[in-house]
């Protein structure tokens, strides 16, 4: 089983240390999530600019929010960092829930479900060199994997599982420990063989982080709180956030009982100390 990290947001300038010593370390993915009103670096020319400071991490979003994007501009974004990086790209993707971010790209909230489908579509039509349209030709670059990135979806709504048959190469769990996780992977695996694909979907679970001095933890519990302050007091992902050698070992193992192929470790917390802590986990 793999494992990655995903990266915290509060110092955009810490990022590169964060990625160059993933780099060096046992992590297979390095991850930045996304939001449009908040004061998170912007995904894509983050992992932009990480991927050129690394030679062999996958750069990940995680997940990137797609109907705040027009397609055409999202596929020529994506195939270009495919290319840019040499095919370590992976385009986790999801619709969100923010009505704000929504407002802001004068986006209908309720349609997102409907026009990421479309979206879809129009990705693989695109990175496949087909014309945009009858009046438009192709928008290159070609990615670097033919047919287009590596695609995850992120989410708990049957239809999410749906779209990983239809459309994806797996599915992306956040914030549910092992014993929850393994009925949302059962579903991917069955909604991929009732689709007819052959293999099997690559299944990743996320878990909130942090590791070192009591600072450290304060500061994640801080940041993530700040995060998901939107959805209320009665979601805390703050109370699941592991903290300890033991709670990361036992969590490592409960996923790889279930048969997850890899495990992101999301930090909340700037330090980038916590890369070498947690690959003596990992390692």
């Amino acid at each position: 089983m793999d494992v990655g990290l995903g990266l915290p947001i509060s110092d955009p300038a810490a990022l590169l240390t964060w990625a160059r010593r993933a780099d060096e370390g046992p992590y297979r993915t390095i991850a930045l999530l996304d939001r449009l009103v908040y004061d998170n670096p912007e995904p894509m020319v983050t992992l932009a600019a990480l991927a050129g400071a690394t030679s062999r991490v996958r750069v990940q979003t995680e997940v990137l929010l797609a109907p705040l994007r027009p397609a055409a501009l999202l596929a020529k974004q994506c195939a270009t960092l495919d290319r840019v990086c040499g095919g370590r790209f992976t385009l986790g993707i999801g619709v969100g829930a923010r009505a704000d971010d929504y407002l802001a790209a004068d986006v209908d909230i309720r349609g997102r479900g409907r026009r990421l489908d479309e979206q879809l579509t129009e990705l693989r039509r695109l990175w496949s060199g087909e014309p945009h349209s009858t009046d438009v030709g192709p928008i290159g670059p070609a990615p670097a994997r033919p047919g287009g990135p590596e695609i995850l979806f992120g989410g708990f709504a049957p239809v999410v599982m749906e779209r990983v048959a239809r459309w994806g190469d797996g599915f992306l769990g956040a914030a549910l420990p092992p014993q929850h996780m393994d009925g949302l992977f059962r579903r991917v695996e069955q909604c991929w063989q009732t689709a007819g694909r052959t293999g099997r979907p690559r299944l990743v679970a996320q878990v909130n982080a942090a590791l070192g001095p009591d600072a450290v933890v304060a500061e994640a519990r801080e940041s993530i709180t700040a995060y998901y302050g939107f959805a209320g007091s009665d979601y805390r992902p703050v109370d699941s956030m592991l903290t300890t050698p033991t709670q990361i070992r036992e969590a490592l193992t409960g996923f790889a009982d279930i048969g997850a192929d890899e495990v992101m470790l999301y930090c909340w917390a700037a330090d980038p100390d916590q890369v070498n802590r947690l690959a003596e986990l990992v390692g």
